[in-house]
C-alpha cells in the first residue's frame, strides 16, 4: 500500500515529503507527500496534470521549490549516480533520425561507460527482446512511431536500470503497436524490477499494473490499489438518474434518507437525478423497496464502479464541482 511516513524502508523505491515545484506563480507539482515501496505503478492523469513534471522531479531533471525528493534512497538532483539505476523513455522523441538503432543503442552504452564487447553484445540482446533485429541497421527516420517506441524502450533498459520511468508512451500508438509495448512492459514488471508508467488513459495502465497514482493540477488525489481505489470509490457522493413506475413514492423514500444529498424530480420525463453519499446502502434499500412498495425499476444510470469513474469524481470535487452545496429538492 502507498503511505506518508517519516522512516525509510529498505525495500523503499522513492519517497516525496512534501515537494512542490513552483513555475514563478504557477504550481507545478503540489505538496506531495508519498512512499512507494519497489513495485509497478501507474501515474495517471489528463494531458496538464503534472506527470511530467514529477517525472522530471524523479530524475532528477527539476530541482523541488519546497519539500525533499527520495529515488532509491538518494536525491537524484544532488546525486547523480543515482540516474544510472534509472530509466527513462521521455514522451518527447530523442531518437537521432539518421543513425540506425543498433548505432543508437551503442552510443547510449558507451555514454554509460560500456566497454564496446560488452555493448556490442547487449545491444544484440535488446534488439531480440524488442524484435528490431530485421530493422537493426536502418536509420531510425524510416521507422514507424511503433518502432521507435520500442527503440526508445531499449534504451531505457540498456544499462540495467532498477527502476523504469515512462512518460505517456503509448501516445499515437496503433493497436498492434499498443499490444507489442504492452507486453514488453509486463515482462518487465514479471521479471521483479521496478516500473512507474505516467499515462492518461486508465485502462491501458490497468492491464501492466495494479498500482495506481492519481493526479490532478499537480496534487496527488489518491493512491493506491485497485481494491482499495474501488473502496474509496464506495465512499464517495455518486450520482444517479432513475426511471420507475412511481417516482414520487421513491423521491419521498429517498428524501427520508440522510445518505441522500440531493434528490431532483423531472415531473415530464419521471424521472429522478440523485446523489447518494453511501451507493452501498443506496442499493440495498433499493432492492429492498422494490418489494415493500410494489416499485419497478426500468432504468438505472449511474457509477461504473471503475477508477476512472473515481477518478472524474476525485477531479470534480477538487475543482469544487460536486455535491458541495447540493440541497433536497422538497416535492410539492
Amino acid at each position: 500500500m502507498m503511505h506518508t511516513t517519516n522512516s525509510m524502508s529498505e525495500n523503499e523505491l522513492l519517497r516525496l515529503n512534501h515537494a512542490t515545484l513552483l513555475y514563478g506563480n504557477v504550481i507545478g507539482v503540489n505538496d506531495i507527500d508519498v512512499a512507494l515501496p519497489t513495485g509497478a505503478y501507474a501515474l495517471i492523469g489528463p494531458n496538464g496534470a503534472g506527470k511530467s513534471t514529477l517525472i522530471g522531479l524523479l530524475t532528477g531533471a527539476l530541482k523541488p521549490t519546497l519539500g525533499d525528493v527520495r529515488v532509491l534512497g538518494s536525491d537524484p538532483f544532488r546525486s547523480p549516480s543515482v540516474l544510472g539505476r534509472i530509466g527513462l523513455c521521455p514522451a518527447t522523441d530523442i531518437l537521432l533520425h539518421n543513425v540506425s538503432a543498433r548505432k543508437w543503442l551503442e552510443l547510449q552504452l558507451a555514454l554509460s561507460g560500456w566497454r564496446r564487447r560488452d555493448a556490442s553484445q547487449r545491444v544484440q540482446e535488446l534488439l531480440e527482446q524488442v524484435d528490431l533485429v530485421g530493422a537493426a541497421d536502418r536509420p531510425l527516420h524510416t521507422y514507424s512511431l511503433g518502432m521507435r517506441q520500442r527503440c526508445k524502450f531499449a534504451q531505457a533498459i540498456a544499462h540495467r536500470p532498477e527502476l523504469l520511468i515512462l512518460d505517456e508512451p503509448f501516445n499515437g500508438l496503433d493497436p498492434v503497436a499498443r499490444h507489442q509495448l504492452t507486453q514488453l512492459l509486463i515482462e518487465w514488471k514479471e521479471s521483479g524490477r521496478s516500473l512507474i508508467i505516467a499515462n492518461h488513459v486508465l485502462h491501458e495502465a490497468e492491464k501492466i499494473t495494479d498500482s495506481f497514482l492519481l493526479i490532478y493540477g499537480g496534487r496527488l488525489l489518491a493512491s493506491g490499489t485497485a481494491g482499495e481505489l474501488h473502496r474509496l470509490l464506495s465512499s464517495l457522493p455518486q450520482e444517479f438518474e432513475i426511471e420507475c413506475n412511481d417516482p414520487r413514492l421513491l423521491a419521498s423514500l429517498l428524501a427520508r434518507e440522510t445518505w441522500t444529498r440531493s434528490l431532483d424530480l423531472e415531473d415530464a420525463q419521471g424521472r429522478l437525478r440523485i446523489a447518494i453519499e453511501k451507493p452501498l446502502e443506496f442499493y440495498a434499500a433499493l432492492c429492498g423497496w422494490s418489494t415493500s412498495h410494489n416499485l419497478q425499476i426500468d432504468r438505472l444510470l449511474g457509477a461504473d464502479g471503475d477508477i476512472s469513474q473515481l477518478f472524474r469524481l476525485l477531479v470534480s470535487k477538487h475543482r469544487g464541482e460536486v455535491f458541495h452545496s447540493s440541497p433536497i429538492k422538497r416535492l410539492s
